[in-house]
């Protein structure tokens, strides 16, 4: 296989997760008043229309650029975990992507990985604390999985995409161990993480995308 990953594909990608988040905004709140402090839908949605925003005036031209604008924008406009978390997963990509036009499905998953790399080095997450972690991390490695077995980049989304899905909905008995969840004790257990709900969104929106 000879594909590539274009800035103009990667693009798309943050626009439909935009369209998302904006879509699940109040289900993404609704998650959050549970265990945190009922404004994660209302921060990703701010977050996110300022991303395409952002890039509507600066069209970035390289997959690095693209993603280091988006992470900006939402480290310096999400309140809480949501926008250093996120913000730190998308910046951490574009560093991975470097100054390439072009990339290779395994440098994207090379990016990808990156990226839950930062995730973990900010937020001290592991597996089994009911974080975007717990979505995030099985994500990657069946998106890695999938590409070793020589897997075309759209139908390893796909896996990719599953692998978010079921990690999303194994956070809902969990007892939260990491984040405003973790105050709650034995009261967050049957709730769904609404981190873990916006990765899961992540992931859905690069599987719908023309990769």
């Amino acid at each position: 296989m000879d594909e590539k990953v274009t800035t103009a594909v990667l693009e798309q990608w943050v626009r439909r997760f935009a369209t998302l988040v904006a879509e699940n905004r109040d289900h993404l709140t609704e998650l959050d008043a549970a265990i945190g402090d009922a404004d994660h839908g209302s921060n990703m949605d701010r977050g996110m229309r300022a991303a395409v925003a952002a890039l509507d005036e600066t069209q970035p031209a390289t997959p690095g650029a693209l993603f280091k604008k988006v992470g900006m924008t939402l480290v310096s406009t999400v309140g809480g975990a949501s926008g250093p978390l996120f913000g730190t997963l998308f910046l951490r990509m574009g560093t991975s992507f470097g100054d390439s036009d072009i990339a290779s499905p395994d440098q994207f998953a090379a990016a990808l990985r990156a990226g839950l790399e930062g995730v973990v080095g900010r937020g001290k997450a592991e597996p089994g604390d009911k974080t975007m972690y717990d979505a995030l991390a099985p994500s990657v490695d069946a998106l890695d999985a999938a590409l070793s077995e020589q897997v075309p980049l759209a139908a390893a989304l796909e896996r990719a995409r599953d692998a978010a899905e079921a990690g999303r909905d194994a956070t809902t008995p969990m007892l939260a161990r990491k984040g405003r969840a973790s105050y709650l004790g034995e009261r967050s257990v049957g709730h769904q993480d609404p981190g873990a709900t916006s990765v899961a969104l992540l992931v859905e929106a690069a599987a719908e995308s023309p990769f």
